[in-house]
């Protein structure tokens, strides 16, 4: 099952501002796709979130994007920014890329960009969303708090302190 950003938003509002916060402090991030020998290949790439949709746009001959066309997964990991502290949290969105290829969607989506003064890449890609992943700390509690969305279930929250430790089901909450 797959969703698209809009309706992990309708899904879990709060949850997902959090991670579109996360994607919004840095304008680079990390993505993952499968080389044609199934290795991973991990490459740079600006996101965007509007429209309700997460948008993936590559350079002409990307090799990302020619990964994507031939088998759509992908991993997204949010950018650590500048020291080890990330106090908003650490972020991974798991899914499908389906490129867009018609010109009445990508005119909209050049508009789009346009108007953010954002450049127009040449692949541009929608995303299915299949797993949203969000592991904070909390300092106070000395834990791992790891917040987990899957499309047609609510969000999962688990909590694990030392390695001694198994991890428990923690009770959800707006700020989780």
């Amino acid at each position: 099952m797959t969703d698209n950003w809009a309706d992990f938003e309708k899904a879990e509002p709060e949850f997902s501002e959090a991670v579109r916060a996360r994607f919004a402090a840095y304008p680079h991030h990390v993505l993952a796709t499968l080389r044609k020998d199934g290795s991973p290949r991990l490459t740079g790439l600006n996101v965007e979130i509007r429209g309700g949709e997460l948008w993936l746009g590559m350079m002409p001959g990307s090799l990302k994007a020619h990964d994507l066309r031939r088998d759509p997964r992908f991993a997204l990991h949010s950018n650590p920014g500048p020291d080890d502290a990330m106090p908003e949290g650490d972020v991974r969105i798991s899914g499908r890329a389906v490129e867009v290829t018609e010109p009445p969607e990508l005119h909209r989506y050049a508009e789009e960009a346009e108007e953010s003064g954002e450049v127009h890449p040449d692949h541009v890609f929608r995303t299915e969303l299949t797993e949203v992943v969000r592991i904070t700390v909390d300092q106070d509690a000395d834990e791992l708090v790891v917040t987990t969305w899957h499309p047609g279930s609510p969000k999962h929250t688990l909590r694990r302190g030392n390695d001694e430790e198994p991890a428990r089901e923690a009770p959800e909450s707006p700020e989780s």
